[in-house]
């Protein structure tokens, strides 16, 4: 009988140690998957953060290199004309006054230039003009912005049946483009550029190219001098609408900048 009773407390004892031992190993599992799942979900604020302030950081760029076309092309254009015209009034002999009409007339021309080239600004950064005309409009608009300019010559070809896109995507898709002209102006030196649009079954191909001095690329396709900013910002954008981008371009041989964007 008393054997008995020590094979019973042994059962217990050996019984309750598995299960203390079960127990222990259930809050060891529990604990570890709640630290795996703490883990996980600070990793994943943390690539939420990175991606949010990749994305400020983006725009940041963006709306700066903004800031700097108004600027470069009110002091490029605008500031000269009004300057121009300031000096003609400035100047004005009543007493001669066939040379003060004519003077007067060439103020009145050069404002009207300036309200002209305010006009052209405005509606390019306006996303009106992508909604109301389509891109291949707002393109045309942009090429004959430059045109006024006479920094260089451009033209633009379109391949296929043009498709409206989203209102959206041809918006990203415009800025892509002005982005491209806006590098060419600051950094190319380029004589000509041409412009292409192809549009096939399910994909909009996008070319622009121009016969600048071009750039020399790093092995992430990225040029190693001034212009980065810019095809950073156009790469991005490409990226948010599920295109691709690729850069072709050497040292004085021009460059080429090819957009595949799904339609």
């Amino acid at each position: 009988m008393s054997a008995i009773k020590n094979d019973v407390v042994i059962f217990l004892v050996i019984t309750t140690i598995i299960i203390l031992l079960l127990v222990g190993l259930i809050v060891l599992l529990i604990y570890l998957y709640q630290k795996k799942q703490i883990t996980h979900q600070e990793k994943l604020e943390e690539i939420k953060y990175c991606h949010e302030r990749h994305n400020l950081e983006t725009r940041l760029e963006i709306q700066e290199d903004t800031f700097q076309h108004i600027a470069r092309e009110i002091h490029d254009n605008i500031n000269l004309s009004l300057t121009l015209a300031k000096l003609h009034l400035n100047t004005l002999d009543l007493q001669e006054k066939e040379k003060a009409a004519e003077q007067v007339n060439n103020a009145v021309d050069l404002l009207t230039q300036s309200i002209a080239n305010l006009r052209d600004i405005s509606r390019s950064l306006n996303s009106e003009l992508v909604a109301n005309s389509g891109l291949i409009k707002a393109i045309e608009s942009e090429i004959s912005r430059i045109h006024k300019t006479g920094l260089f010559e451009i033209e633009l070809s379109v391949i296929g049946d043009p498709v409206y896109l989203d209102t959206q995507k041809e918006l990203v898709i415009f800025r892509i483009v002005q982005e491209a002209f806006n590098n060419i102006i600051k950094h190319a030196r380029a004589t000509k550029c041409n412009v292409l649009l192809n549009y096939q079954d399910d994909l909009l191909e996008i070319q622009v190219s121009d016969n600048g001095v071009g750039f020399q690329l790093t092995n992430k396709e990225m040029p190693v001098q001034p212009g980065k900013a810019g095809l950073v910002n156009m790469r991005t954008r490409t990226k948010m609408i599920g295109g691709s981008m690729k850069i072709d371009s050497a040292a004085l041989s021009g460059s080429l900048l090819q957009f595949k964007i799904p339609i």
